[in-house]
């Protein structure tokens, strides 16, 4: 798998069809890792899971992979959604065994740069549960500020300087 791009412990490569298992450990591991996706609490099966990695493929998604260079294992997913002239989502999912390693705040901070020096963006802005204050730590690490909030998410965003 080649990579697109690199920082200092991570490869960043093309969602892989030949990942699917690992994408599905992440995903299904509802306490660890989903409860901070979205509002689905069911399994996704394998023809789910295989169905949006294909949509992601044939839409030429910004979304990586995340491979650690010292193992090759998986560390998880990361994306920029709804781009448009001035900026686009970040999205994030590492899987539990290796989360508390720092790879969040590695990724973000090379998704950031990546965002701003190769797609040209001037912000990104993302949605975060409020029960999740271990992300939280690492998006305002990031440079992330809260720019607005409702019961149901907090609303950050970084912008170009």
């Amino acid at each position: 798998m080649e990579s697109i791009f690199c920082s200092k412990n991570i490869s960043f490569i093309k969602v892989s069809k030949d990942l699917i298992n690992e994408y599905l450990e992440m995903v299904n591991d509802i306490e660890r890792v989903a409860q901070y996706i979205g509002n689905r609490r069911t399994p996704y099966s394998y023809e789910e899971e295989l169905d949006f990695i294909t949509g992601k493929l044939e839409e030429n998604a910004v979304i990586f992979s995340m491979i650690e260079n010292s193992s090759n294992d998986f560390i998880g997913n990361i994306e920029l959604m709804d781009i448009n002239d001035e900026g686009g989502e970040l999205g994030i999912a590492i899987t539990a065994k290796k989360q508390d390693m720092n790879y969040g705040t590695e990724a973000i901070k090379k998704m950031i740069e990546y965002g701003f020096n190769n797609l040209g963006l001037k912000r990104i802005f993302l949605k975060v549960y409020p029960n999740n204050e271990r992300a939280i730590h690492v998006y305002e690490k990031c440079g992330f500020t809260k720019y607005d909030e409702n019961d149901n998410d907090i609303f950050m965003e970084i912008r170009v300087e």
